[in-house]
């Protein structure tokens, strides 16, 4: 019995089911979108995704206006493919949004705070515009204001994290409040199943993030690779205001490790006051790639400064980007 033609007809069927609207609409082949993962990302790593059929996106938050246009290019350089610059609104991103746009980058996501005053000059540029939201009301604000992509950040999501309700029922939610307007669900989602799962619930994409951690491209030291491929569910841990310095009142979710039990253990003392606060037996270095200044990817210690991710110095383990957009049993 021949039963190639049966299974040539299934991998159609899944394939056609996997290429959304809104894949159209960025041009891109899988819907997937690698999360903002701060200073882990870099042209590398967001070239990779697009290569590998997705959306990379660059996080130069608080970057030079050199170092934007740099990692636009050097990007560029690496894949003809589409591929977006993430911009946190709760730091000044006018000069950095009109470089992108002299660059002529394809799709613009906004973080944070309120994206209307950036919003009709990024469309009058030619990009599609994304926002991450926390709630239905912070969707329908963003849709109002003429977004045209609303991500939904459930409060699974590693890093920072916007809202308080759950990835499950919150995609759903803000996906009936603004449709026709397309929605990528994000927080929690880590493999095909979880993929599968938020495109059953009416999302055109998945925004991941810790997932890529687990790529040779995420300029991240090995120990923290190893500690994110080993870590459960139950290692993580969501805190308003611990990681805060350079960044107020933005809570996140982090693994749990040394610093935040000390912190606990000491009774969640405020700024100023944490065990071993301002302190330290090595000198700590800013990185310069651009990303994000608070969290775990922010700093290193003993590390060379390097121009992105493509240059690290560390030694290259774990699967690749191919491996991680394609799902894999790992977080």
């Amino acid at each position: 019995m021949d039963v190639e033609p049966h299974r040539e007809a299934s991998s159609s069927a899944a394939e056609e089911y996997m290429r959304t609207p809104l894949c159209q609409r960025l041009g891109i082949e899988v819907p997937i979108i690698q999360a903002p993962l701060g200073g882990a990302v870099g042209p590398t790593l967001a070239a990779a995704v697009s290569n590998a059929g997705g959306l990379g996106m660059l996080v130069p938050w608080r970057a030079d206006l050199d170092t934007v246009r740099r990692q636009i290019r050097e990007t560029r350089e690496l894949t003809g493919r589409p591929f977006g610059v993430n911009l946190n609104l709760d730091f000044p991103q006018e000069e950095r949004l009109a470089v992108c746009l002299e660059e002529r980058v394809p799709v613009i996501s906004f973080f944070w705070r309120d994206p209307s005053p950036l919003i009709s000059r990024a469309k009058a540029g030619g990009a599609a515009v994304l926002h991450s939201v926390g709630s239905v009301a912070e969707a329908r604000r963003a849709v109002d204001c003429g977004v045209d992509v609303v991500v939904a950040q459930g409060w699974e999501a590693g890093g920072h994290v916007r809202g308080t309700v759950a990835t499950l029922p919150l995609v759903p939610s803000v996906i009936d409040a603004v449709a026709p307007t397309p929605v990528v669900a994000a927080g929690g989602i880590a493999d095909g199943r979880g993929l599968a799962a938020v495109l059953a619930l009416g999302a055109d994409a998945a925004w991941i993030g810790t997932r890529f951690l687990a790529s040779t491209e995420a300029a991240i030291h090995p120990h923290y690779r190893e500690r994110v491929l080993q870590a459960s569910a139950a290692d993580t841990v969501y805190l308003e205001n611990l990681f805060d310095r350079g960044w107020e009142n933005a809570p996140h979710r982090v693994l749990r490790n040394r610093t935040v039990e000390q912190w606990e253990a000491a009774g969640r003392p405020a700024f100023g006051q944490r065990p071993g606060e301002g302190r330290g037996d090595r000198p700590i270095e800013r990185r310069s790639s651009g990303g994000a200044l608070s969290g775990p990817h922010a700093w290193r210690r003993h590390g060379r400064r390097d121009r992105g991710t493509a240059d690290v110095g560390w030694p290259k383990r774990g699967p690749g980007v191919e491996a991680a957009a394609g799902g894999g049993d790992r977080p």
